[in-house]
C-alpha cells in the first residue's frame, strides 16, 4: 500500500504543477498516468508543439514544458505509477479514499485530485474511406517529431489552436504546408489565425476554406487528398501526410462511477475551491467544467494553487495556514 497525502489522477502539466502547490503547503503527493510517461497530451501527442500563452515564455515546446515542471517539483520528491489506469475508489471509514489500478497498485491518500485532462482520449478522426489503410502510411493524428516533415508535402485540417499553431511552425519545415478548413474562420487563438492569414496572402502555405475532406489516394504511402467546398467543386491536392487536427474524443473511463456530477464528459466543480460533489474529491484542468470555463494549462495552474488551499484543512485538520514565507531546498514556501 503506498501511503500519500494527496493522490493526483493525471500526471500532464496541471498534475505536475498541483505537486508543485501541495508541496509549499508540506504536503506528499503520488501521481497516476494511464500513460507510461508523465506530460499526459503533451508528451503523448505534440512534444514538438510551441506553446505561446504560459507566464513568462513567448513561446516553449510542449516537452521543455513537461521538464521544467519537473524540475520545479524535484525539491518536493513525488511518487509515480505510470502505465496503469485507475480502476476502482474505496471510502474508508476516516473519510480516506484507497483507490486501486489496473495492475492492482493501492494508494491510500486524504485527498483525490482528478488532474486527468480529458481522461482517456483518442483523436477524432475524420470519415473517409480506407482512412484505416493510410494511416501510419502518410496519415497521423499527432506531431511527435517535426523533422519526419522536413521537405515533405503536408496537409493539416482543422481550425483550432493546434491546427493554427503547426500549420505555422511546419511552414518553416515541410516542402509544402496547405490548411484545410471547413469553415471560413478559426475558433483557434485570432493572433495566430491573423498569422495563418498573412502567411497565406504571402504564399508562404496554401489556405483552403469552406472545404471538407473527401477522399484519400495512394499505392502504399499517401499520395493525394481530394477536398469540396459549398460550390460542391472537388480540388484534389498532392500529399505526403495527411494530419487531421479536429480534437479529441475524450472518455472519463472508471472515474465516471465514483458518484461525480458530470456534464459531457466533464466533472462539474465548485469555482471557490474546485471541490466536486464528494467531500475530498477535487478536479482541476481540463477534466473539470463550470461556467466560463477556460481550457488553458494557466487556468489549470490557477485552479491547482486554489485546491491545495482547501485539501490543506483534509491532511492538517489541527492546524490552520501559516502565510510566513521561509526557504526549503531553495524553494519559497509556506
Amino acid at each position: 500500500m503506498i501511503t500519500t497525502d494527496i493522490c493526483i489522477v493525471g500526471a500532464g502539466p496541471v498534475g505536475l504543477f498541483t505537486v508543485f502547490e501541495a508541496g509549499l503547503l508540506k504536503m506528499r503527493c503520488h501521481l497516476i498516468d494511464a500513460l507510461p510517461q508523465v506530460g499526459g497530451q503533451l508528451s503523448e501527442i505534440y512534444p514538438q508543439k510551441p506553446i505561446y500563452d504560459i507566464p513568462g515564455y513567448p513561446e516553449v515546446k510542449a516537452q521543455e514544458l513537461v521538464d521544467n515542471l519537473m524540475k520545479q517539483i524535484e525539491p518536493f520528491n513525488p511518487s509515480f505509477t505510470l502505465g496503469e489506469r485507475v480502476d476502482y475508489l474505496a471510502k474508508q471509514d476516516d473519510g480516506s479514499f484507497v483507490i486501486t489500478t489496473s495492475d492492482k497498485t493501492k494508494v491510500h491518500a486524504q485527498v483525490i485530485v482528478i488532474a486527468g485532462g480529458l481522461g482517456c482520449f483518442e483523436p477524432r478522426k475524420p470519415v473517409l474511406e480506407n482512412l484505416e489503410n493510410f494511416e501510419g502510411k502518410g496519415i497521423t493524428y499527432m506531431v511527435k517529431d517535426p523533422e519526419q516533415f522536413r521537405d515533405k508535402k503536408v496537409i493539416l485540417a482543422g481550425g483550432g489552436d493546434s491546427a493554427l499553431d503547426w500549420t505555422i511552425f511546419l511552414s518553416d519545415v515541410a516542402e509544402k504546408v496547405t490548411l484545410v478548413h471547413r469553415n471560413e474562420t478559426f475558433r483557434g487563438a485570432p493572433d495566430s489565425a491573423a498569422k495563418v492569414f498573412d502567411m497565406a496572402n504571402n504564399g508562404k502555405i496554401d489556405l483552403i476554406l469552406s472545404s471538407n475532406l473527401t477522399k484519400i489516394a495512394g499505392n502504399g504511402h499517401l499520395q493525394s487528398v481530394s477536398m469540396k467546398n459549398k460550390a460542391k467543386e472537388e480540388i484534389t491536392v498532392d500529399a505526403d501526410y495527411l494530419i487531421p487536427l479536429f480534437g479529441l474524443s475524450p472518455k472519463l473511463g472508471p472515474i465516471a462511477e465514483w458518484g461525480l456530477n458530470i456534464d459531457k464528459n466533464a466533472i462539474e466543480v465548485d469555482t471557490t475551491d474546485y471541490s466536486t460533489n464528494v467531500e475530498r474529491i477535487y478536479a482541476v484542468g481540463d477534466i473539470n467544467t463550470y461556467e466560463n470555463k477556460l481550457k488553458l494549462i494557466l487556468c489549470g495552474f490557477h485552479e491547482a494553487a486554489l485546491m491545495c488551499h482547501s485539501a490543506f484543512k483534509y491532511v492538517y485538520p489541527d492546524q490552520k495556514l501559516s502565510f510566513k514565507y521561509t526557504t526549503v531546498n531553495g524553494v519559497n514556501a509556506f
